[in-house]
Parts: structure tokens; C-alpha cells; sequence
């Protein structure tokens, strides 16, 4: 398949003809990542499970953008559809590379594909399933380094040496097995195997959310000297709030596979402006006692909806204790409703809802 890139005149982020920003990095526009729905002997397709339904995202470089919400609502699957590990259903996919060009994501060919896998890079949630147990450190992390780059021997050695080095390892455990290291320490490995390649952009899927709370600390400060050394960029997917707080930019609220709420961290933290935003904030813990008695958790009611059969209108609505008739009739757009900040609700301006303390 040819590859397809484009000139950064001819397919502006905004669209329209206007000039790209040359500081976003990576940008989704109305991306749709759908899976059939197969019943019969025939495997007829029945419907469609809507895993993604339109995001429209933008990750300036050298920033964190934080992606949130609870499990199910299509925070991985959007994640994997930027590393182009699972291929997208409507939409595209924008990535700057190195060399200026402004790339279709989804019409990458071979060549041009490997290219940006380098510049893309994973650090997977599990560290014990994502490294191959029978692989040595030398192996795990060399390995993209010689499939890409042709070292092998003592140069090879060396370059996994100095990434062990970066990430807090001493060289000589190189030569043993995964199985020989704690989970915090597996998490390094794994962050040393994602920066071999010197990436631009990382994709950090529940990066912390195995570890215990003595070790995430020290691999969040490890993300961050990582990033002011190297100048990276993070796509950040976690569930918890308080991790997402300390360490990203901005943050995205994802619920049902559509993005309800984007804000710069501080203000989304004070004064969210999207229902769901503000029961996401009541649950995260507060270790100052004095503050527990405050404020009540909000406690939502009902079931997730079913992402094949969505509600009408707005698809937080059944959950909604601020829900009108005009929620089940309109589905409210991800509009601007205050400078930088933009959210899924058509009474994000009148209603008065709770961050945290």
C-alpha cells in the first residue's frame, strides 16, 4: 500500500485551509473504533459495539494529556488506535513526525508505519505480562534497537546499558530475567524497552495503576525527569484522579466512547463543568480527615449503558441527576464553554458543580 502523507498546507489540524498548529504533535478528528456484533451460523452482523464514537483530540508536544473515565468507556481502545495497533472505523488520525510532515495515521504504509512506531512508543499497564519471560533485559530492551538500528555486540550492549542507567537500573542486570525483579522495577524495564528508540510520543496505558502506592510515586518522578530530559511527550490513560492530577497538563473525561469534558488540570480539578466530571471527582479520596464529613461522594445510579444500543440524546443522561427532557431529546456537542475548556453538557454555563478541595 502506498503511503500517504500530507503537506502541512494542504490538511490544516483545524481543517478548512487555516495553518496548522505546529505545536500539536498528534491529533484526532471524529475517530470511530466500532466492533461488529456477529450472531447466527452465517456471523451476520447484528450491530455494532461503539468503543470510540467521535473523539477529537490534540496533544501539543512536551505536554500530558491525562484520558479518564471508567473502565469500559474506551480509553484503551482509543489509546491503541494511536499506535495504530488496532485499526480505526471512521475518522483520522494526524501525527507530525521528525521531519515535518504531517501524517495520516490510518494510510501509513510499511515503511512509513515502522518510522512512526518509532517516534510512538507503549508502556503497557501490566509489567509482568507485557515482557516475555523468557527474554533477558539485554533482549527485551535491545531488541527494537537491533531490528531498527542494525547494533548488535558490545554496541548494543552498551546502548542498553546506558537506558538501564536512565531509568534507575544498574547494567550489570542485563543479563538476567524478568522474573529476578519487583514489579516497580519490571515497570522500569518496560520504560527503558518504550524510550530505546528515542520517541516523541508515549502512550502510558494505566502505567501505575499495578503497583503498589510506595512505588507509583517514584515512577511518576521518573516520568517526569524523563520528559524535561527528553523533551517527550505523554498520553496519559489512567482511572485515578489523584495520579492524573500531580502529573498531567490537561485533562480529557471520556465516558461511552465520546470525550464529555477538556480542561486544562487545575481548573477541571476546581470547577468541573460536566455532571460526570463531578461524580468522577467526589470519589477521590481525601486524606485530610477534617474534609470527609463535607462533602458526600456522588454516588451514581444505574448501569453503564449498553455502548451497542446508546441512550438518546446525551449519553450520560440516565445517570444524570441534573437531567432535563431536553438531555434525552439533543445530544449536546463538545463545545467551548470558557476559555481553553470545552464539555458535553447544555447547561455547562448554569450549573454549579463541586471539584476538589
Amino acid at each position: 500500500m502506498a503511503t500517504e502523507t500530507t503537506r502541512p498546507e494542504e490538511h490544516a489540524p483545524g481543517g478548512g485551509g487555516e495553518a496548522p498548529d505546529e505545536r500539536v504533535l498528534l491529533e484526532t478528528e471524529g475517530v470511530r473504533v466500532h466492533f461488529p456484533i456477529r450472531k447466527g451460523f452465517r456471523q451476520k452482523v447484528v450491530g455494532q459495539v461503539k468503543a470510540v464514537d467521535g473523539v477529537d483530540l490534540s496533544i501539543r508536544a512536551g505536554e500530558t494529556l491525562g484520558l479518564v473515565g471508567e473502565s469500559g468507556c474506551g480509553k484503551t481502545t482509543l489509546g491503541s488506535a494511536v499506535m495504530r495497533a488496532r485499526e480505526i472505523t471512521g475518522g483520522r488520525i494526524r501525527f507530525r513526525a521528525s521531519d515535518g510532515r504531517l501524517l495520516d495515521v490510518s494510510r501509513l504504509g510499511p515503511d512509513d508505519l515502522r518510522a512512526y512506531r518509532r517516534e510512538v512508543r507503549m508502556i503497557f499497564q501490566d509489567p509482568h505480562a507485557s515482557l516475555n519471560p523468557r527474554f533477558t533485559l539485554l533482549e527485551i530492551i535491545g531488541e527494537p534497537i537491533r531490528v531498527n538500528e542494525g547494533l548488535s555486540g558490545s554496541a548494543l550492549e552498551e546502548r542498553v546499558a546506558a537506558m538501564l542507567r536512565k531509568v534507575g537500573l544498574r547494567p550489570e542486570y542485563m543479563r538476567r530475567y524478568p522474573h529476578a525483579f519487583s514489579g516497580g522495577e519490571r515497570q522500569r524495564v518496560s520504560i527503558a524497552r518504550a524510550l530505546a528508540l528515542d520517541p516523541r510520543l508515549v502512550v502510558a496505558d494505566e502505567a501505575v495503576s499495578a503497583l503498589d502506592v510506595s512505588i507509583r510515586s517514584q515512577i511518576l518522578n521518573l516520568l517526569q525527569d524523563l520528559q524535561d530530559e527528553l523533551n517527550l511527550t505523554y498520553l496519559f490513560i489512567s482511572h485515578d484522579l489523584s495520579v492524573v492530577e500531580y502529573l498531567c497538563d490537561r485533562v480529557a473525561v471520556m465516558y461511552l466512547g465520546k470525550i464529555v469534558e477538556l480542561s486544562e488540570t487545575e481548573p477541571l480539578y476546581a470547577a468541573p463543568r460536566h455532571p460526570y466530571t463531578e461524580a468522577l471527582l467526589s470519589a477521590v479520596p481525601k486524606p485530610d480527615p477534617r474534609l470527609r464529613g463535607g462533602e458526600r461522594r456522588i454516588v451514581l445510579t444505574g448501569d453503564v449503558p449498553d455502548p451497542s444500543d446508546p441512550p438518546s440524546g446525551c449519553s450520560f443522561r440516565t445517570r444524570c441527576r441534573y437531567a432535563t427532557e431536553r438531555c434525552a431529546a439533543e445530544e449536546p456537542p463538545l463545545r467551548e464553554v470558557a476559555p481553553g475548556r470545552r464539555a458535553a453538557c447544555h447547561y455547562a454555563e448554569e450549573l454549579e458543580l463541586n471539584g476538589v478541595v
